[in-house]
């Protein structure tokens, strides 16, 4: 197949549905929501999923609650597109600027803003309907989140620490799934949300590397050039402090050796991340940055496997 240039989007797999198999019509707006790079929305749905499955196992259960799994699903998919939409609207003079998103849909001119806004309503308003299956003080939690979200595409303006915003925009999961299992937040929740936070910190310094040229010549902050040289000490710093929050959430919670031996597996990877980071390598980032799919599925089957022995 000839690759069309207006569709490719340097970060996302070559070939994916999105270019091969979408309705044209389609396409560009499948690239606003990145349904053709389905790792942010992994990297939402794991600090839900975590949370879920430690509240489980703290409330004696013998598995997480799947219709609340779902429902945690299909709000990563569509409020990490509407989030994604909402940075493009705001970022669009930005983008066209910067070689790694200026063939985004709107930059390119495959859609408008006004555009782009009607999508982004569309995709806040199926979250809106997954938010309200959950009990009050998790619809009113969540709907809290939107501030965070609503300031973080500014951040870079303002702030050579952007990645601080994003991380407690993307790790709001972590109380979630706690909230509408117990109606109500406690320490392992609130520790875990930390770990999820910093993590995010991590992981996205690791991604930024690949803009930070560019980001510097237009003169945006990102903890990439924040750190610059001393990133794999921050980065071993932020790892090290995730590892132990989620050891302290395991702690409160009461948990077991298997989650345990969860954090443990989470926490190599984590550490193999590090050793392997080369911030002059764009495509060794990118290809660390996804690996995090990985380290959030270790932690989340350790959490999920404990609940299960501990309910027998």
């Amino acid at each position: 197949m000839t690759e069309r240039p207006d569709l490719a989007i340097p970060d996302a797999r070559r070939g994916n549905w999105v270019e091969t198999i979408a309705p044209a019509w389609f396409r560009p707006y499948a690239q606003l929501a990145r349904l053709d790079r389905p790792i942010g929305w992994w990297l939402l749905l794991w600090p839900c999923w975590w949370s879920l499955a430690l509240a489980t196992g703290a409330a004696g259960e013998p598995v997480p609650n799947v219709w609340h799994g779902v429902l945690f699903f299909v709000g990563a998919v569509v409020m990490r597109g509407a989030g994604c939409t909402y940075n493009d609207i705001v970022d669009r003079d930005i983008d066209a600027k910067v070689a790694r998103t200026r063939a985004r849909p709107i930059p390119a001119g495959r859609v408008s803003a006004k555009q782009a806004t009607a999508f982004m309503i569309l995709l806040s308003l199926i979250g809106f309907l997954v938010l309200v299956q959950f009990n009050l003080y998790s619809i009113l939690l969540g709907m809290g989140s939107l501030a965070v979200v609503a300031v973080y595409p500014f951040m870079k303006r303002v702030t050579g620490y952007p990645q601080i915003v994003l991380g407690l925009a993307f790790s709001w999961g972590a109380l979630m799934g706690w909230s509408v299992t117990f109606g109500g937040l406690a320490a392992p929740a609130l520790l875990l949300y930390g770990a999820a936070v910093i993590w995010t910190v991590g992981y996205d310094t690791i991604y930024a590397h690949q803009d930070r040229e560019d980001d510097a010549l237009i003169g945006l902050g990102s903890t990439a050039r924040s750190f610059g040289a001393a990133t794999p000490a921050w980065l071993t710093g932020l790892y090290g402090a995730t590892v132990l929050l989620v050891l302290m959430a395991l702690a409160t919670a009461g948990s077991g050796v298997f989650a345990y031996a969860g954090a443990a597996a989470f926490g190599a990877h984590l550490a193999w991340q590090v050793a392997r980071f080369d911030m002059a390598d764009g495509d060794r980032c990118l290809m660390l940055f996804k690996s995090n799919r990985e380290a959030g599925l270790l932690l989340f089957v350790g959490l999920v496997a404990d609940a299960a022995i501990r309910s027998l």
